[in-house]
């Protein structure tokens, strides 16, 4: 769930989805939806509700700075009905991070309001943390931030198996593939089979994607793959990647 009315706008380019379906990937945990919504309390909330129900973890990033329109923690708390406190830990670290009692105004404790029985995600960037409540996990939007508290929450993480990959590339039109295409997902309905077109160095072609936790699957799927593109004319380029 990216949270800010800076992404909506095209003012801020999100740098954050890839790189947590990247790292999820990693460990086995599949990333099925993405939500961009504005700094707007009512969406928040419908959104957190909506998703945190549908699956078994939801990461925000956004909105937890010391500014009036960061509304995130104040939002998550109304989503699980808890009163949004002064946490004690979270202001101590804000204290040894900024050193000078002056530096710390009211503006800067905001970031360590959190909600009651919410547990704190470190932030070994700038220490306002994140937190963690139910599997909601509400992080920072700034890149470099964000991917630091990610790191620190993957141990925490149940994860599943292994997502095997292979990648057939070819220089041919997506409409001369798709009927065979088609069948071999018809054969194979537990993998994922994907068609993405390219356009390089003056050639078009594409890259077609096949993955699965059977890796045995994915091997037998990618040869019969590679089999039609040889048969429609096409030249196979055959790559190899796992859990992604």
């Amino acid at each position: 769930l990216v949270i800010g009315n800076e992404i909506l706008s095209g003012r801020t380019k999100d740098a954050n989805l890839s790189h947590i379906a990247e790292k999820l990937a990693e460990i086995g945990v599949r990333l099925r939806e993405a939500r961009v919504v504005p700094d707007v309390e009512e969406e928040i909330i419908a959104a957190l509700d909506a998703l945190r129900g549908r699956y078994g973890y939801v990461f925000t990033t956004g909105g937890i700075g010391p500014t009036h329109d960061d509304i995130t923690s104040a939002c998550v708390a109304k989503a699980f009905g808890v009163p949004l406190e002064r946490n004690a830990e979270a202001v101590a670290r804000l204290e040894r991070h900024y050193g000078d009692p002056s530096k710390l105004n009211e503006a800067r404790l905001r970031m360590a309001n959190i909600p009651a029985g919410a547990s704190l995600i470190d932030n070994p960037i700038s220490a306002a943390p994140g937190f963690r409540i139910g599997n909601v996990f509400v992080m920072a939007g700034v890149p470099n931030i964000m991917q630091a508290m990610l790191d620190g929450v993957l141990p925490q993480l149940e994860g599943g198996p292994d997502l095997h990959a292979r990648t057939v590339a070819c220089e041919l039109a997506e409409g001369q593939i798709a009927a065979d295409l088609g069948a071999l997902q018809d054969r194979y309905a537990d993998l994922e089979i994907g068609s993405y077109p390219y356009f390089r160095n003056g050639f078009f072609g594409v890259s077609l994607v096949l993955r699965g936790t059977d890796e045995t699957r994915v091997v037998a799927a990618t040869e019969e793959l590679a089999g039609i593109v040889l048969r429609l004319g096409g030249t196979p380029n055959v790559t190899v990647g796992t859990k992604g």
